[in-house]
């Protein structure tokens, strides 16, 4: 089982790296994948990911899921085609499709929050809302195969809930 983690510059560096490595922990693989922009993506921080697998490599078919941090990266993110399609097939695959944060933008701009239940970090609660979706203010919100949080102190909700969904 392998788990895509997307990544471009800013990302919010827990955001990232606990459920890559939490999952890891758990002996499912993960996998940084990012817009091919760059060998490695910097935090807000400046700690660095590295794009272990480009988007032009990225498929659905070869992952469980996908988990989308946030910080600035989602604003990134959410301009490649080809990532927002990864997000896409994941969904309609019945995938996991995580986001915590400001990573709601991500879905957004996919075009796939209409109809769901979901969280993220409240200053984008009305692009969630406009989208479509119905905002929740909980530390983590599980509609189907969506997991969604708010901020990093959700993180061991946000990952519980991941690992539950992937190993049902």
């Amino acid at each position: 089982m392998k788990v895509a983690v997307l990544v471009e510059d800013q990302y919010q560096v827990l955001e990232a790296w606990y459920p890559y490595l939490r999952l890891r922990e758990s002996g499912i693989e993960t996998v940084f994948v990012g817009t091919g922009r760059k060998k490695e993506y910097g935090s807000k921080e400046g700690y660095p990911a590295p794009d272990e697998c480009p988007i032009v490599r990225a498929r659905a078919n070869g992952f469980a899921g996908v988990i989308i941090p946030g910080g600035y990266a989602p604003d990134l993110l959410r301009r490649d085609e080809r990532i927002l399609a990864l997000v896409r097939e994941t969904n309609r695959a019945g995938k996991l499709v995580a986001s915590i944060c400001h990573g709601g933008w991500v879905l957004a701009s996919a075009g796939i929050l209409r109809g769901r239940r979901v969280t993220s970090f409240s200053a984008i609660r009305e692009d969630i809302v406009n989208a479509g979706a119905e905002f929740v203010d909980r530390e983590v919100v599980v509609d189907g195969n969506f997991v969604t949080s708010r901020k990093p102190e959700d993180l061991p909700a946000f990952c519980r809930e991941i690992l539950a969904f992937l190993t049902s």
